[in-house]
C-alpha cells in the first residue's frame, strides 16, 4: 500500500525555501498569510499575485488558512457576526483568487462549553444556530467557487462536536479538520480522548490535517518527534479514511518542515 504523500503549511516568506520540495511530489499546500486582517484590508492581490507566481508548476491541492484573529463563529451578536462573515467572505475571495479549494475556519466550542454547554436544553441548538447565521452566506459562496470549508479543532474535548456541527450545516462543503496538537492538548491537559479517537470520530468527514507534535501543555507546533504524540496510531487510524484529507505540516519554525517530514518518513508512515 502507497503511503500518504505529505504536504504543508507555508507563507509567502517560506514558500521559495520549499519550492523544489512541494513540486517533487506535487505536495499539498496551506498558504498561511490571508488570516491576516490587515493583509485582507489591503492590497491584498499583489501578495496573492506573487504567490501565484511562486507556484508556477505546482498542481498539488491549495488551500488557505481562513481569518480566525479576534472572533468566534457563534457569536451572539448579530453585529459581530456580520464582522465575522465580512471576514470570511474575504477569505473566500483570496482562495478564488489563488485558485484554493479549501479553506480552514476555527471550531467555536470551549473547555467551558464542555462541561456547561448542556446545562440547558436549547444551548446546542442554539449554538448551531447562530453558527448557521454567521455562516450561511460564506457557505453559499463556498459552493459557489467549489471551495470547502473545513473546521478545526481548537479548544474542542469531545471530538463528536464539531463533526456534528458540519453535519448540521447540510453543505457537501462543510468538512472537518484536526490539529493533531491541539488535539494533544485537550488530551493531556482537559482529559479529552487521545489523537487517534479525532481521527476515527470524525470518520470520512475529515479531509483536512494539521499535523504537529506537543508535549500536552501548549500549542507547540513542534515538528513531528519533538513532542509525545504517537504518530503511528493516529496513521493507522488516517489509513482506514477514504476522504483522501490533506495532511499539512504546520509548524513554528517552517524551516523545520522537511526535518517533520523526515521524521514521519523514517517510521515509515508516510513520504
Amino acid at each position: 500500500m502507497s503511503k500518504p504523500v505529505l504536504g504543508a503549511a507555508l507563507s509567502i516568506k517560506s514558500i521559495p525555501a520549499h519550492r523544489d520540495w512541494l513540486l517533487e511530489r506535487q505536495r499539498d499546500l496551506e498558504i498561511q498569510d490571508f488570516f491576516r486582517a490587515d493583509l485582507l484590508d489591503s492590497d491584498w492581490r499583489s501578495t496573492a499575485g506573487e504567490i501565484k507566481q511562486m507556484l508556477s508548476g505546482h498542481t498539488g491541492r491549495l488551500g488557505i488558512h481562513g481569518p480566525f484573529w479576534g472572533f468566534k463563529i457563534d457569536s451572539h451578536d448579530p453585529m459581530i457576526r456580520q464582522a465575522v462573515t465580512k471576514r470570511l467572505l474575504q477569505g473566500l475571495e483570496a482562495a478564488e483568487f489563488l485558485g484554493a479549494t479549501q479553506m480552514v475556519i476555527h471550531s467555536p466550542f470551549t473547555t467551558w462549553d464542555h462541561n456547561n454547554l448542556d446545562l440547558y436544553p436549547d444551548n446546542r441548538g442554539n449554538l448551531v444556530e447562530r453558527v448557521k447565521a454567521t455562516l450561511a452566506e460564506v457557505i453559499a459562496r463556498a459552493e459557489t467557487i467549489g471551495c470547502e470549508i473545513v473546521i478545526e479543532n481548537i479548544e474542542d474535548k469531545d471530538p463528536r462536536d464539531r463533526v456534528r456541527l458540519a453535519r448540521a450545516l447540510e453543505s457537501s462543503k462543510v468538512r472537518v479538520s484536526l490539529d493533531t496538537g491541539h488535539a494533544n492538548y485537550a488530551y493531556i491537559s482537559t482529559g479529552a480522548p487521545p489523537v487517534d479517537y479525532y481521527v476515527e470520530t470524525a470518520g470520512d468527514m475529515l479531509t483536512h490535517v494539521h499535523l504537529q507534535d506537543t508535549d500536552g501543555f501548549a500549542d507547540r507546533h513542534w515538528a513531528p518527534g519533538e513532542g509525545n504524540i504517537p504518530w503511528g496510531a493516529v496513521f493507522r487510524a488516517l489509513g482506514r479514511l477514504t476522504s483522501n484529507p490533506r495532511l499539512i505540516l504546520e509548524l513554528r519554525n517552517h524551516d523545520d518542515v522537511r526535518a517533520g517530514a523526515a521524521h514521519l518518513a523514517a517510521l515509515g508512515l508516510a513520504e
